[in-house]
């Protein structure tokens, strides 16, 4: 480490070159990746277009779709370091109310490229669309790939407390001794927010919708905190971080936040103009954001929009009925 990167408001480049310390570009993600040097990039994190034909993407069959971002990958894979990660967030696709999961589809791609698998990790989200012929979704899933078998993994930056710190050992050499980490254990592939949501294996981060802090006109937007855990387990500070599909820079701010280089690119201006703004909004103290580690809402049955409409109190759904129900967004988004 020679030192905090930023201080004070700096240059967003527009292409990359190594003095640079953001980067951000507006146009197509594999022509701008053609242009990164081998073996330049730590970590690649980014949630690909997922074919669902919405305002910013092409509607094409999956096939095409995969084999489009076989070749992307390939630079990707060019681009990463020797001891580089790529974590690539995925949900599903959908066709004629058939579900194709995305992240299934990719591990042979990524495999066939030469990548190795490491995680499989399960990001849950308490809020969502409500679907009608099927179970509500809410997780989507992260695969974390590594170029080669040495990379960069800081374990003890994302230790969480240990459920039970005055275990020890009962026998051997050690017995009598405290048998964990006095810095807390390794998290499991399924992460949750708060130390006692650990323990249950889910990375337990709200998405951003409504009234979220992080909210913009992007669709799918992920939230800052998911990108920060990945940062601080799988980078060193200054090294560089790179979004191929950056949309509204969450990426590139979960990076600058902990003192990492980072570039994005995106083809579309809007959202590259938004990312803009967001960074410049971080640097001058005016970002809405949700902090890492910030507690998830839990209702405590008290607030109006958990209570039971009267409209429903006859109908014949005792399930329903015990349920807490959350209506109003500003009630639990925060």
């Amino acid at each position: 480490m020679d030192g905090p990167l930023f201080v004070g408001r700096k240059e967003i480049d527009a292409k990359f070159s190594p003095e640079a310390q953001i980067a951000l570009h507006q146009g197509d993600s594999l022509e701008f990746s053609k242009t990164l040097p081998n073996n330049s990039i730590s970590l690649v994190i980014t949630s690909p277009p997922y074919n669902l034909g919405k305002d910013y993407e092409d509607r094409a069959s999956i096939e095409q779709y995969l084999q489009e971002q076989a070749i992307l990958i390939r630079q990707l894979h060019r681009v990463l370091r020797a001891d580089g990660s790529i974590c690539w967030q995925v949900g599903n696709y959908v066709e004629d109310g058939e579900i194709y999961p995305l992240d299934i589809l990719y591990y042979d791609i990524f495999k066939k490229i030469g990548f190795k698998l490491r995680n499989r990790i399960i990001w849950r989200f308490g809020h969502g669309l409500h679907a009608s012929k099927r179970f509500s979704g809410r997780y989507e899933t992260i695969l974390w790939f590594t170029k080669s078998d040495s990379y960069v993994f800081n374990l003890d930056s994302i230790r969480v407390p240990s459920k039970y710190p005055g275990k020890r050992h009962y026998k051997g050499e050690k017995r009598g001794l405290p048998s964990g980490n006095p810095l807390g254990k390794n998290p499991s592939d399924v992460w949750e927010v708060m130390a006692q949501d650990w323990e249950a294996g889910i990375w337990d981060i709200p998405n951003v919708k409504s009234n979220h802090p992080e909210k913009t006109e992007h669709p799918c937007q992920y939230p800052i905190e998911l990108v920060e855990r990945c940062v601080l387990a799988l980078t060193n500070e200054q090294d560089w971080v790179f979004d191929p599909y950056a949309g509204v820079g969450t990426s590139l701010l979960g990076s600058i936040m902990h003192n990492r280089r980072a570039m994005g690119c995106d083809k579309e201006q809007n959202y590259v103009d938004i990312a803009y703004q967001r960074i410049n909004n971080y640097f001058d103290g005016k970002l809405g954001y949700r902090k890492l580690g910030t507690p998830v809402f839990q209702p405590t049955g008290k607030e109006k929009v958990a209570q039971v409409p009267r409209e429903w109190s006859n109908l014949p759904y005792p399930n329903a009925m015990q349920t807490p129900l959350l209506e109003d967004k500003s009630e639990y988004d925060t």
